[in-house]
């Protein structure tokens, strides 16, 4: 049975109390490197035309969600679609994890990205990230949820049955896969991490449905887009997965570029996701298993639909300080 759904500010509660607001760092700081001249929260273009890039091969890299193998098929077309638009040519970069892509685009690696939900913050402030684009259905509904999973015969049927037993998380950056369901558990069921009941980190969110399935973890919390598209390519059996609860929904992964790109650059970069055509695509094969379905890329903005999100990692004492 799925519990009732808990509304996402339910979920970023802990952000208005003096306690919290005192102990959160501030959730919109810009590492010392870049500069927000125009208030929307975000690095910049820097002004001296010396430090802005034009590289000859754009590097782009999707969110490190599942096997790398199987997006760089995915996202052949819209590569192909990039390069003819932009002049480039570009490159797919299989990142392992959510610190190795953040880290890639601090450096100056990486050029074009997705960045999951949660480490979106992180890259915004830390690496210069300017996301524009989310994946919506034609009608322009996006988002997806936060689910947490038990094996199918598990005696686990409510949230509150955690205590004592260990709840498995992806990464430490990721929203759904961590932060969220930690101000959940704490803010409206009063459980807390390490007291009240155990975690451990699978790494990613197949790993985490992977291992339900097979009753490798007692439960985890995961996004459910991916576990969608699991059961759509029959990576898992559906029959053996339980949800015991399942939140309001979140945005989907950020798509943007580098700060430091030639405005030109930029420009043609953010026209081509734009201009791209889903019909009889493989991102449509992909992502139309999605609910609701992905089937166009849409503008956003960060200050916007990341407002939650920053209010969930300021409730959880989020560092978005660069290491």
């Amino acid at each position: 049975m799925i519990s009732r759904r808990t509304s996402l500010l339910a979920l970023a509660s802990l952000a208005a109390s003096p306690v919290a607001a005192q102990q959160a760092p501030a959730a919109t700081s810009l590492d010392s490197r870049y500069t927000d001249r125009g208030g929307d929260m975000v690095a910049d273009t820097p002004q001296d035309a010396s430090q802005q890039v034009d590289p000859s091969t754009l590097i782009f890299a999707y969110t490190p969600v599942e096997d790398p193998a199987v997006y760089r098929k995915v996202w052949d077309g819209f590569l192909a679609h990039l390069a003819k638009e932009t002049g480039k040519r570009v490159q797919f970069f299989a990142v392992q994890n959510n610190a190795a892509q953040i880290e890639a685009m601090r450096a100056g690696r990486l050029h074009v990205a997705g960045f999951n939900t949660g480490s979106t913050p992180l890259a915004v402030n830390c690496s210069g990230f300017v996301p524009f684009a989310m994946m919506a259905s034609k009608s322009g509904e996006f988002g997806y949820e936060m689910e947490v999973i038990v094996p199918s015969d598990s005696p686990i049927q409510k949230l509150e049955d955690l205590r004592g037993r260990t709840l498995t998380f992806s990464q430490q950056t990721s929203n759904s896969g961590y932060k969220a369901p930690v101000a959940l558990l704490q803010s409206q069921f009063n459980l807390r991490e390490g007291t009240d009941y155990r975690s451990n980190f699978s790494g990613r969110h197949d790993n985490s449905v992977i291992g339900v399935a097979n009753r490798d973890y007692e439960a985890a919390a995961v996004a459910n887009s991916v576990m969608r598209r699991m059961i759509a390519r029959n990576a898992i059996d559906a029959a053996r997965i339980r949800t015991i609860y399942k939140s309001d929904s979140f945005p989907t992964t950020a798509y943007g570029i580098a700060h430091n790109l030639k405005p030109e650059l930029a420009e043609k970069i953010r026209a081509a996701f734009f201009s791209f055509n889903w019909e009889g695509s493989a991102l449509l094969e992909e992502f139309g298993k999605s609910e609701p379905p992905q089937e166009k890329f849409i503008p956003i903005t960060y200050s916007e639909q990341w407002s939650v999100i920053r209010q969930i990692d300021q409730a959880t004492n989020v560092s978005y300080a660069c290491r």
